[in-house]
């Protein structure tokens, strides 16, 4: 299975490498011995969680990273006494790696002895950086400092300044009405998450039929089918397992989202931290024209052949577990199809609300219909004749994917652009992109141009229609490159940048052209001058839904006029992480955990006071309050226009009571 998951995790791994984990499966508790007046055991007591291990300092090079213990940055009149003394490891084979590994379990005692060269030398700080792992690994590193002194012991919580303490203090608000926020959901919240999910879920399922229309999958229905209905002693047998290998296809691709659960567990902010990294996006608008490439057929992604050689040959064990294995070799052989269209889902789901279940809702729609065919064929294997026989058709499949492959990793190009404010790719510049795409597929379908290099003799009706929809579509994106737009490109509402971020010159920098304040003390001060109810919304600039509410449910009259009118709006952008805090403004944060969390940009301010306050990590986030602070109904998300008019409404109504 851990073959499986390492182009997965290649992913998962540059994600977790850009950040620290504020959480991690393991503890550590420290202790000092004093051996001379020059010398002392510092004394780390690692305890690690069930199923979870930890890797020792002796750990091959070429294999998963061994820990190191050093010094940190800055510290000196001290040195190491060598590496530190470990307690008692253990050794397993790696497959992956072709080595023995030297790992911990449950617990670990690491004595690091120094010796001191400044007498006057107090405490010394040292750095643990690690991986502990399960099915995937993640990156432990932290400093730990010791008192020399024989007093308490200083850890892994750092002090705090005053200035820290006040600034921090300052997060937490004096709600009232907070039972609102902790006994009362959204209307249609659960309906509007299952809703979401079962769309996720279809399309998933729409990408993997699409796949299974690759030339990667096609071929391989007749000859897997035939193969169990003939090499089986009954056709009972045979059919059976032809289901259970179907049902195979669909639990490997379902599995694959099993990881993203966990981190998502660790800490609640990280997907949204993940998917709104400017070097992340940049790195999924890579893969994507990669991947874009190889649907053009310049050159073919291929996993290595010795993974399909190994597991096609434990394949023949027979039983479940070889059946187990084909379904293991077929995800292994059709990546360079699958791949592409696995990538975008899984960037796309990384970029909304709830990744991980809805990683897991894409994937296993996918799953389920690469493998519904393979199932079908063996309940009515009559019906093999009738298949179309591989030919053009798939060049105009796999191309065609290639042009949206294409268009999508474009988004994750305004993403990067809108989080670290580069203002280079504007709204009207994306639709243009989206336009040029558009005709070049349209030129592509009527036959005219082929990145392939294959000359078209005919053109189907079917590839007629496709073309003329694609200009169709080209059309109603032209308004969307002039200043004042003749109608809105609603079909592109979380997809395209906000419409205020524009190459004309804007009036503000706020949805719709509504008056909007970005810092909550000045938003608050200004409710309370006028008197009116506060909209907080937590929002983003990568936030897909958010971009939804806003050009869809907030555009609508009334509630625009209500927004407008009635209301303070507040958007505070969650992930805003290139523009700095003033210095004086930066502070650290300490967790209820004893973890610290350093508050240095006005993304770090905002996600933290709405997951101090509201435990609450999502976007888009509604709040209704009054300037002294009391909530005035349950908060809001992603809904329908009537609901969040209700919603609104009756905001209002409770302040004027």
């Amino acid at each position: 299975m851990k073959r499986v998951f390492t182009l997965f995790l290649c992913i998962l791994g540059f994600s977790l490498s850009i950040f620290a984990q504020d959480e991690a499966p393991v503890e550590v508790e420290t202790s000092v011995v004093k051996i001379s007046d020059t010398e002392y055991d510092l004394i780390f007591n690692v305890f690690i969680d069930e199923d979870w291990h930890l890797y020792s300092q002796y750990n091959p090079e070429d294999a998963s990273l061994p820990m190191t213990i050093k010094p940190s940055v800055g510290e000196s009149g001290f040195t190491l006494v060598g590496k530190a003394k470990e307690s008692e490891t253990h050794t397993e084979f790696s497959e992956i790696w072709g080595v023995d590994e030297i790992f911990f379990i449950e617990e670990a005692v690491l004595t690091q002895r120094v010796k001191i060269d400044d007498p006057s030398l107090r405490q010394v700080t040292l750095n643990m950086d690690a991986q502990v792992c399960k099915e995937f690994c993640l990156p432990y590193e932290d400093d730990f400092t010791f008192s020399l002194d024989g007093g308490e012991i200083i850890a892994t919580v750092a002090e705090v300044d005053e200035k820290s303490q006040e600034l921090a203090g300052s997060l937490k608000l004096d709600l009232k009405n907070t039972d609102l926020l902790e006994t009362s959901k959204p209307v249609n919240g659960e309906e509007d998450k299952s809703s979401n999910l079962l769309q996720i879920f279809l399309l998933g399922f729409a990408g993997g039929l699409i796949a299974f229309l690759t030339p990667c999958v096609f071929p391989l229905i007749p000859l897997t089918v035939s193969f169990f209905t003939k090499q089986s002693q009954t056709k009972g047998k045979g059919i059976r397992n032809a289901l259970l290998y179907g049902f195979f296809i669909a639990a490997i691709y379902a599995l694959l989202s099993a990881p993203f659960h966990y981190v998502d567990s660790l800490d609640p902010e990280i997907l949204n931290t993940i998917s709104t990294n400017v070097w992340l996006n940049v790195f999924f608008f890579v893969v994507l024209v990669i991947f874009a490439g190889s649907f053009f057929g310049f050159y073919s992604l291929t996993l290595p052949s010795s993974w399909s050689t190994k597991i096609d040959k434990a394949s023949g064990i027979g039983g479940f577990l070889g059946i187990f294995f084909m379904a293991l070799t077929l995800a292994i052989v059709s990546f360079s199809c699958t791949g592409p269209i696995l990538g975008s889902l899984l960037a796309g789901s990384l970029t909304t609300d709830g990744g991980a279940m809805q990683l897991t809702a894409g994937m296993g729609g996918f799953g389920v219909a690469l493998a519904l065919p393979f199932a079908f064929f063996a309940l009515f294997p009559n019906l093999l004749s009738r298949l179309p026989k591989s030919g053009s058709w798939m060049t105009t499949v796999t191309v065609f994917l290639g042009f949206i492959e294409l268009a999508l990793a474009f988004k994750f190009l305004s993403n990067a652009d809108l989080v670290g404010h580069w203002n280079m790719f504007k709204r009207e510049i994306f639709i243009g992109t989206w336009i040029v795409i558009s005709i070049l597929t349209a030129i592509f379908l009527f036959g005219y141009f082929n990145p392939k290099g294959i000359k078209v003799k005919r053109v189907s009706a079917f590839r007629l229609l496709l073309g003329l929809l694609m200009i169709a579509f080209a059309v109603y994106l032209a308004p969307g490159v002039t200043k004042n737009p003749k109608w809105n490109q609603n079909l592109l509402s979380g997809f395209a940048p906000p419409q205020f971020y524009s190459v004309y010159e804007q009036d503000n920098e706020c949805p719709l052209a509504l008056n909007c304040f970005k810092d909550f003390d000045e938003g608050m001060a200004y409710a309370k001058s006028v008197n009116k109810p506060v909209l907080l919304d937590f929002t983003g600039w990568a936030c897909v839904n958010c971009r939804k509410m806003e050009e869809n449910v907030w555009s609508n009259n009334e509630i625009y006029n209500t927004l407008k009118d009635k209301y303070v709006l507040i958007s505070l952008y969650v992930d805003d992480n290139e523009n700095k805090l003033p210095a004086e403004k930066q502070f650290d944060y300490v967790k209820p955990n004893g973890r610290v969390k350093k508050i240095t940009t006005y993304g770090d301010k905002w996600a933290t006071l709405q997951t101090v306050n509201f435990k609450n990590a999502s976007q888009p986030y509604y709040v209704l309050m009054s300037p002294d602070l009391e909530v005035l109904n349950s908060p809001q998300q992603y809904t329908d226009k009537i609901t969040y008019y209700n919603w609104l409404k009756e905001g209002l109504k409770n302040f004027e009571d």
